[in-house]
């Protein structure tokens, strides 16, 4: 059928479809149901394809003050744990109806907070904050964004706002038993950075455990490094380039890790023969490592997922749980 320059009504569809206008503006301003389509709305649907139906956005937000969009403060995007959470939230806000609005600055607080002012004036229905520093409730207070909803995701970072985040401690535990269970005693950790959340609980869980063992670690075995993999290798040559060095070393993310193998592979160690190594995250490389890296996997795409689920929540009114989603201990050997 060939489509009119004119745009078509609604009241045209309505008619052409065989069902009351109010309907047709229903089927039309809302995602897919969970149960699927009716008949009678999959043949509304239909009609306004044919037409050339478009729905006007921007009169829909005037009328519900909702602009159907989602904001998302992300930095270090080119990191693929990040690139993969992200995927998740914008999947999510898609099924959902939602578009989202990113930004990636630089992982600062006066870059995030030039961000967020940027979003909040696009007027997004919600914000997902995932890279917050400890503690982060006084910035949140200072941003003075009133009633807007907020949801951190990936790090909490003891904002007091509600938040969806892998479960970091115990992934440190895991780390920590793993390699007890595996006769190892004088470990080392490269503990991330002091300002995030998800390196602190990491490195938490690791030392607790650890000490519950009675083999706390030595306050020289505890590094802090970047997230990368230059944090790695500064890191792995403070601990690894000297006489006593460490049986093992948990890495607290996957990209600190290959750091940490480099460094050894130019010292001339062998792993694990020579030093254990577990990292965090099962960024997808590492399987294919010409020494597969063990590594606590945090489910990064439904992190993302969760929290958009979260978001509208808050954004409808309701009030929602924080979660901490399950991770597992990822145990690799070289062939």
């Amino acid at each position: 059928m060939a489509r009119s320059d004119r745009a078509p009504t609604l009241k045209e569809i309505a008619e052409r479809a065989g069902v009351h206008v109010s309907t047709a503006s229903r089927v039309l301003r809302q995602p897919e149901p969970v149960d699927g389509w009716s008949d009678s709305a999959l043949r509304v649907r239909e009609v306004a394809d044919e037409l050339g139906y478009r729905p006007n956005l921007w009169a829909a937000s005037l009328r519900t003050r909702k602009t159907t969009t989602l904001g998302v403060v992300m930095p270090r995007l080119t990191d693929g744990v990040v690139a993969t959470t992200y995927q998740g939230i914008e999947e999510a806000a898609e099924r959902a109806g939602y578009s989202v609005l990113l930004s990636s600055p630089p992982d600062d607080l006066d870059a995030q907070r030039r961000a967020i002012s940027l979003l909040v004036g696009r007027q997004v229905d919600g914000l997902l904050l995932s890279s917050l520093h400890i503690p982060g409730g006084p910035f949140v207070e200072s941003l003075a964004l009133g009633p807007l909803p907020l949801l951190c995701v990936t790090r909490h970072a003891d904002a007091g706002l509600p938040f969806v985040v892998g479960d970091d401690y115990r992934g440190g535990c895991l780390a920590a038993q793993h390699l007890l269970d595996r006769g190892y005693s004088d470990v080392a950790i490269i503990a991330g950075p002091d300002h995030a959340s998800t390196a602190r609980d990491r490195r938490a869980g690791f030392v607790d455990t650890l000490a519950r063992a009675s083999f706390p670690p030595r306050p020289d075995r505890i590094v802090r490094s970047g997230f990368d993999v230059a944090g790695g290798v500064a890191a792995a040559r403070a601990l690894l380039d000297r006489p006593d060095r460490p049986r093992a070393i948990f890495a607290v993310s996957d990209t600190i890790a290959i750091g940490v193998l480099g460094v050894a592979r130019d010292l001339g160690l062998a792993i694990p023969g020579d030093l254990a190594l577990v990292g965090y995250n099962d960024i997808p490389i590492v399987e294919q490592l010409p020494v597969p890296l063990t590594t606590v996997r945090s489910p990064a795409h439904e992190i993302g997922a969760a929290a958009v689920r979260s978001l509208l929540e808050l954004v409808q009114g309701r009030e929602v749980e924080s979660m901490r989603l399950p991770v597992e201990l990822i145990e690799r050997k070289s062939s």
